[in-house]
């Protein structure tokens, strides 16, 4: 046994450091499977501390480390690529200070997104991003990832609800990043750790931004006959100067996995694609704006129009919408799930297109995805044990990306790079650009122990 095994259970306690390599099978892959790589232990801290002190024994020996919430990522960000220790922060799980005076609080990284939206409902609050994950996902994984989510496209990303920052840094030491909301002096580094994706340390105390509910909310269901039309009314809403608070869209392929699961919420199975368009905010103003996303989907082509006429029907058509990828991980025993982001107008060029490379590979695609944002979600369901529907599922993403950043869009939308997207990055960036962002890396983390292998691409004789 090595000697900082030794010194790590001295720290968090023997039974609560894993070595045994069918437990560590566990912690082989997050969210995205056809990314396996086997740590060499994961550790359960339950403190600051206790992170801190881990890190320590990590950083002195040179070994390197990660930390991990639910493991919903999506990017492959949580795996160990170099054999290093997960942290695995799940058990930190307090909300540790509510203020609805300042319309904030105070909670630790292995806080699940919804609970904390579950806490402060009764006073009238919610916690505004909100991933298709949010029943499972962990708020440290949305810091390290800077994740998104349907309600996104008007009250914004991770990085608009997060005041301030406990943080580990790679040699152990804890520092403080922006604060409980007063403007803070000097660099944005709060900002520039927000979607880092643990490259940069471990954070160990967020604290989040509290937003009112809004006194109405109206949840409306078009579909359409063709994915072509769906796209056209997107780019056609938000033209017309309306911000919904979601606008999503759910394909033919989608729609059938979603209603022959548990989520089924009453999809038309004969439609090409749906859009779940929200719109909140004053009742007057939601009912106007309702109006006229109505018309506007009528002029797209829209072939029928539901408007959820009570709590419990929104919350059913929502229940399909986020329980999506869960039906169609039932198809096969693989899913990937990709994420890129385009701009929305570029959409009626963009989706034939990608059902067509899905078609040429042969594999099987569906695709539900912030339309609203421009922020695809396509999904192929494969079988990881097929080594050549794996190498034609990578050749068949490549292209995806190849064509995203064709029409001027970008690797991804909320997911991250991680792992799966660090291929692709020379597609964005030039070698200055990434020298430029290695060396910003450094400054946090000099010695490269801290989630290596992951956002930058390594090359020879170069220092990413």
């Amino acid at each position: 046994m090595a000697s900082w095994i030794a010194e790590l259970k001295e720290i968090v306690g023997s039974e609560d450091v894993i070595t045994d390599p069918e437990q560590l099978l566990v912690y082989e892959c997050d969210g995205l499977s056809i990314h396996k790589h086997l740590p060499s232990a994961v550790v359960f801290p339950e403190s600051a501390e206790e992170v801190a002190n881990v890190v320590k024994v990590l950083w002195r020996h040179r070994v390197p480390f990660l930390a991990r919430g639910a493991g919903t990522g999506l990017s492959g960000g949580a795996v160990a690529v170099e054999g290093g220790v997960i942290l695995e922060l799940a058990r930190m799980n307090r909300i540790l200070e509510i203020d609805y005076e300042n319309q904030l609080a105070v909670v630790e990284p292995g806080v699940i997104n919804l609970m904390l939206t579950r806490a402060v409902a009764d006073a009238g609050y919610f916690y505004a991003p909100d991933p298709s994950s949010q029943m499972a996902c962990t708020l440290g994984g949305n810091v390290a990832e800077n994740a998104g989510g349907p309600h996104c496209l008007k009250y914004g990303m991770t990085v608009h609800h997060i005041l301030g920052l406990d943080v580990v840094l790679p040699d152990g030491e804890i520092v403080t990043l922006g604060g409980h909301g007063t403007d803070a002096i000097g660099y944005d580094l709060l900002g520039l750790f927000i979607g880092s994706e643990g490259t940069f340390g471990i954070a160990t105390k967020i604290t989040v931004r509290l937003t009112r509910r809004p006194q109405a909310v109206k949840t409306l269901l078009a579909d359409f006959l063709s994915v072509e039309d769906a796209s056209r009314a997107v780019s056609a809403i938000i033209a017309a100067g309306i911000l919904p608070s979601a606008l999503e869209m759910m394909d033919r392929a989608t729609i059938e996995a979603v209603e022959a699961s548990v989520y089924a919420a009453g999809l038309p199975t004969d439609a090409a694609a749906v859009l779940l368009i929200e719109v909140d905010g004053l009742a007057a103003s939601v009912e106007y704006d309702a109006g006229r996303i109505f018309e506007i989907c009528r002029a797209n082509g829209a072939r029928q129009i539901l408007v959820a006429r009570d709590e419990g029907e929104r919350a059913r058509l929502w229940a399909g919408r986020k329980g999506a990828f869960g039906a169609l991980g039932r198809i096969s025993p693989d899913l990937m799930v990709q994420d890129a982001v385009i701009p929305r107008s570029k959409l009626p060029e963009v989706l034939p297109e990608i059902y067509r490379i899905a078609a040429r590979y042969g594999l099987r695609m569906a695709n539900v995805f912030h339309a609203g944002d421009g922020n695809l979600h396509p999904n192929i369901c494969f079988d990881g044990r097929n080594p050549d529907e794996v190498q034609r599922v990578k050749e068949a993403c490549r292209e995806i990306m190849e064509l995203c950043v064709r029409v001027g869009g970008s690797l991804t939308g909320e997911h991250g790079v991680g792992l799966d997207k660090i291929a692709y990055m020379p597609l964005v960036f030039t070698e200055d650009d990434l020298e430029a962002m290695a060396r910003v890396r450094a400054v946090f983390d000099p010695e490269g122990l801290c989630n290596p292998g992951k956002v930058l691409p390594v090359r020879r004789c170069r220092a990413f």
